[in-house]
């Protein structure tokens, strides 16, 4: 029976100490600066705080001899805040190119029903019915900025290995350019009408071979030549872009996936759904583009923020054990030390709090560290993965001031677990035992 108690006592405890380190993590910035600054004047202003942070100096002055232990905190740390970091700044990395492509000024149109193109049909005599729809903004030659557009994803040899990788090949209508002013050619001209041109984007020639300007591609066993090279900042730029009726017949499509357009005014998406609505003619609904890439990135964005945080839980429970299995032998070979404070009139407290405080050092080094890492070698790191179309979309890394105070929180959380239990054995150790030992 007794051994059942202490089973269930310290699955309670750890069950316990796991929410209360999720409470933390969660805490916004202002209410982790609150306790600190609570701390702060604990120990500057009370008697019992004043001897914790004298007892925490003798500790901390003495971590020059035990640096290789103190190093086993710091390094375990810093690889859990430096993993964690990476992984949540590929999410936040893709997810901000996604939310970047599009605008409240431009909609896409899908089949009713489509959650993306590649699921979607827009058949050839549907396009010019779209066209003369209210909502849509006119060129100057009066025609509606409307691309009607094609996604054919086509396999290319990655720049790394060589290895096939899939890539997102659009063809857009005659107003794609008007409709995404943000696309710049930086290199060579645009495709001509009717040709079999393309123009790539800068991302896509990053990351795979054979795209640039001059070169020549095999596609649907036709030779196309890239004449140009783009740069969007956001999705598009890991698109390969020829014209559409060109593209349509090489990989015999009947229809359109999408049309994009211009809206008209800041009303002119709502009157773009009622128009939509009342022609029985066109099953088909529309979204903001800025509405539809987000969504995109949703799902994969949520995939890789677990991923990450599961990787770092793994992980940051053999930190915990580290910096356990660490402060306890600190606290051993400290005992006649920890016992002679005692006897001097340093109250359970005062040991508790100074144990703790080196070890949240300890931590706070780690977090640093892993933050730094994180920064120099991830920030603005290119990569390429899988997207909603099943393409490769080339995105950075982005390691935001918000992440790097996740990764700092996760720190400080370890260090909190990892040193409370050895605290509490110091405020436990029986001076006359202690004094004996030594």
């Amino acid at each position: 029976m007794t051994r059942f108690k202490g089973f269930f006592a310290g699955l309670l405890t750890i069950v316990l100490l796991a929410l209360a380190l999720g409470a933390w993590i969660a805490l916004p910035w202002f209410a982790v600066l609150g306790v600190a600054v609570a701390v702060g004047l604990w120990l500057l202003l009370t008697r019992s705080g004043r001897l914790a942070r004298e007892a925490a100096k003798i500790g901390i002055a003495g971590l020059p001899q035990r640096w290789g232990a103190s190093l086993v905190i710091v390094v375990g740390i810093a690889g859990v805040v430096g993993v964690l970091v990476a992984m949540l700044a590929m999410g936040e990395g893709f997810k901000a190119t996604l939310n970047k492509t599009g605008g409240e000024d431009s909609a896409i149109i899908l089949r009713a029903g489509s959650q993306a193109e590649t699921n979607s049909v827009v058949t050839r005599d549907q396009a010019p019915l779209v066209g003369g729809l209210a909502g849509i903004a006119r060129g100057s030659d009066g025609r509606a900025l409307a691309s009607p557009e094609l996604s054919q994803v086509v396999n290319l040899p990655s720049m790394a290995d060589g290895t096939d990788a899939n890539v997102q090949f659009r063809g857009v209508g005659p107003a794609g350019w008007a409709i995404r002013p943000q696309l710049k050619i930086v290199e060579g001209r645009k495709f001509e009408p009717g040709l079999r041109e393309i123009v790539v984007g800068r991302g896509a020639q990053t990351q795979f071979r054979g795209l640039e300007v001059g070169k020549q591609l095999k596609l649907a066993n036709q030779t196309w030549t890239v004449v140009g090279a783009f740069q969007s900042g956001d999705s598009h730029d890991s698109e390969l872009w020829a014209d559409a009726d060109v593209l349509g017949p090489a990989y015999q499509r009947q229809a359109f996936q999408s049309i994009t357009v211009k809206l008209d005014g800041k009303d002119g998406f709502k009157r773009l759904k009622a128009a939509l609505a009342a022609d029985p003619r066109l099953k088909l609904d529309a979204e903001t583009t800025r509405a539809y890439y987000s969504k995109q990135s949703a799902q994969l964005e949520k995939l890789i923020r677990i991923l990450g945080i599961v990787i770092g839980t793994i992980m940051a429970i053999g930190a915990v054990f580290g910096a356990l299995n660490t402060m306890y032998a600190a606290v051993a070979g400290r005992a006649r030390e920890i016992a002679t404070l005692r006897a001097l009139g340093f109250r359970g407290l005062p040991v508790v709090a100074a144990v703790m405080l080196e070890t949240m050092l300890l931590a706070l080094l780690g977090g640093l560290l892993g933050a730094a890492i994180a920064w120099l070698v991830f920030n603005g790191y290119t990569v390429s993965t899988l997207g909603q179309n099943f393409s490769q979309v080339v995105f950075q890394f982005r390691v935001s001031p918000e992440l790097l105070w996740t990764g700092l929180k996760w720190a400080l959380g370890i260090g909190l677990v990892g040193g409370l239990f050895p605290a509490l054995r110091a405020a436990r150790l029986p001076v006359t035992e202690a004094l004996r030992a030594a």
